[in-house]
């Protein structure tokens, strides 16, 4: 180290009183709060529930997002991934110049920044995020006396770690607890089982790391934070908006040195109900360390100098998750969970090749096909509802939906009303495909393109989207005003309608959706093709399949209209059959794409050869 950096090292350090808390963070991969401190008697978590007995418990708190890449997102950034163009997984995108990510705010207050090691942002850091993000990341490598913001994620619960065989089972899988929307089988019983394994394994991390800061003397000196990043890594756990994927443990340690900066509510061994989400985790921290949170940041800190106000609701987003997009936003108070499905012509269960390697969603695809399972275990491999409300008190596991229940129906409207306001306060960019957020951002930030009403009209684009998935009978003449508007957005949801309504859709709007096969607009013309390709004559059939094996050529069009036409033909079925030699012969990559989508190409081609061969 250089004498000009050791002494800007020391400068930052003397910034930092005695009185500055280090900061902690363990965290852990695709699990729930399947802890004994959250009353899981079939859990053994020795360490992290003797840290909930001397901290406190997060009764509702949510990952914002039930996979790994948004989730993480949603915490550098402070901010939803809606409102940056970075909700699907594994996306690439950038803030604006005048944001930055939240330990670049520790950094600049004298706080020495670790991260132990997984990062995996749809967001590029905008400069240097950490002073180290490594294997070999410590607080340990700080200059003496600087404070530090400590970051280590166990990756041994991972939905990967869960189905990897062989394995001697330690916890019993007669004694399992198999939710009411899984099929009770072996395959169930021993995957169930060894994602508590898993837990068990990586509590004896976590311990280490906190027998590590004990041997440093720094346990009275550091606020302590474990969560893990979503659900569990299993079917309809992972990937979903419902509580089952997005409920979390979290749990919040402040030694009495610090007592002054404890939540109002805290109490030693204690919990919470207060609603915490991840946007809130990057205010949370900075607040704890006295630095007051950028205007930018979305969530709310529930800590620290800077403590806000309990929040009603806590909000949750579903994307593209691999190769297969959907659009879900959640909503949650204390006691109900509300979900509004803007594709609900899609199945829960879409084929997501990684997905399908866990023995339990094999298992249940093929009990299904065999019709072998009765509601709620069907569900799964059915289409959705518009609306789902579900009361968490009397059914945990989210089997009875409310959404059309009258003794509901002012929870409906209140949670219904919450999440439409959300989404035009964070200026939700969702109702965009993807492809058209980056064209119509341009050389700007999605963010900057979205929060400019003349540029994203949202409100306009929302309440056509909203018109089109509620699948109400006698709206086709809205529809059909949808493809004249100047907005591409609002004409692709108005094809998109067609497509949602089936054959009478189609039917009732053949004459437009055939117009818009030459629509200016790409995503437009994807949507009107798969409406025309599945429901359509056959003149129709024969019109739509050169749109989409045109856009599915991924060198000419990039990947993201390469995977939304590829959808639209597998969802074709036996309809796209004349053209399995040209898909077969499609490029497999983008060669201007990042590498984080390299498999889906591959993924969507290998699923229609595999259903049409």
């Amino acid at each position: 180290m250089s004498l000009r950096m050791i002494l800007l090292v020391a400068l930052l350090a003397a910034r930092a009183t005695a009185d500055t808390p280090n900061i902690l963070w363990i965290s852990s991969e695709d699990n729930g709060p399947h802890l004994g401190v959250y009353g899981d008697s079939y859990a053994h978590a020795p360490n992290l529930d003797g840290l909930g007995q001397r901290g406190m418990i997060y009764r509702n708190a949510w990952s914002t997002a039930p996979v790994c890449a948004p989730a993480r997102t949603t915490i550098i950034s402070g901010m939803y991934p809606p409102s940056t163009g970075s909700q699907h997984m594994r996306s690439m995108t950038r803030l604006p110049s005048s944001m930055r990510m939240f330990p670049q705010y520790l950094r600049d207050a004298g706080y020495y920044v670790s991260n132990n090691a997984k990062e995996d942002y749809n967001l590029s850091k905008p400069g240097q995020v950490w002073n180290e993000s490594s294997r070999q990341a410590h607080w340990r490598n700080r200059a003496a006396g600087q404070p530090f913001f400590a970051v280590f994620n166990f990756t041994v619960t991972h939905e990967s770690q869960i189905r990897k065989r062989p394995h001697e089972a330690v916890h019993d899988p007669a004694k399992v607890r198999v939710p009411a929307f899984h099929p009770d089988t072996e395959e169930s019983r021993r995957d169930w089982a060894q994602y508590h394994d898993k837990i068990t394994e990586m509590d004896s991390l976590a311990g280490r790391v906190l027998s590590q800061l004990r041997e440093d003397g720094l346990e009275e000196d550091t606020i302590v934070f474990y969560w893990a990043d979503h659900g569990p890594g299993m079917p309809r756990g992972k990937r979903w908006t419902y509580n089952s994927g997005l409920h979390v443990p979290m749990i919040l340690y402040v030694p009495q040195k610090f007592r002054d900066l404890r939540p109002a509510d805290y109490a030693e061994g204690g919990e919470s109900s207060r609603q915490v989400g991840f946007v809130d985790l990057a205010p949370t921290v900075l607040s704890l360390a006295g630095i007051e949170p950028p205007d930018h940041f979305q969530g709310h800190a529930f800590a620290g100098k800077f403590e806000t106000m309990p929040q009603p609701y806590n909000y949750a987003f579903r994307g593209r998750m691999d190769e297969r997009y959907d659009m879900v936003r959640s909503v949650r108070d204390e006691r109900y969970i509300y979900i509004r499905n803007f594709m609900p012509h899609r199945i829960y269960g879409q084929y997501i090749q990684y997905m399908f390697q866990t023995p339990t969603t094999a298992v249940w695809h093929e009990l299904y096909h065999a019709g072998r399972l009765r509601p709620p275990k069907t569900h799964f491999w059915e289409k959705k509802p518009a609306e789902e409300l579900y009361d968490l008190a009397e059914d945990p596991d989210e089997t009875k939906n409310l959404a059309t229940s009258s003794a509901h129906r002012a929870v409906l409207e209140r949670m219904r009303a919450a999440r439409r306001e959300w989404s035009l306060a964070i200026r939700d960019l969702g109702f965009l495909p993807e492809h058209a957020i980056h064209s119509r951002s341009g050389q700007d930030a999605p963010h900057s393109m979205g929060a400019n009403p003349a540029r994203y009209p949202l409100d306009r684009i929302m309440r056509m989207a909203e018109l089109s998935t509620s699948m109400k009978a006698g709206d086709e003449g809205t529809l059909r005003t949808g493809f004249e508007d100047s907005d591409a957005a609002v004409r692709y949801w108005a094809a998109t309608g067609a497509l949602i309504r089936g054959q009478a859709g189609v039917e009732a709007l053949a004459e437009p959706l055939r117009d818009a096969l030459a629509d200016e607009d790409a995503t437009v013309r994807i949507a009107a093709a798969e409406a025309l390709g599945r429901y359509g004559n056959e003149k129709d059939v024969q019109r739509a399949l050169p749109v989409l094996l045109g856009f599915g050529d991924a060198e000419q069009h990039g990947i993201f209209l390469a995977m939304a036409a590829l959808n639209a033909l597998d969802y074709m079925d036996e309809r796209a059959r004349p053209v399995l030699a040209q898909v077969s012969a499609l490029p497999a990559a983008d060669p201007e794409a990042n590498a984080r989508f390299r498999a889906y190409l591959p993924n969507l081609i290998g699923k229609i050869r595999m259903d049409l061969e």
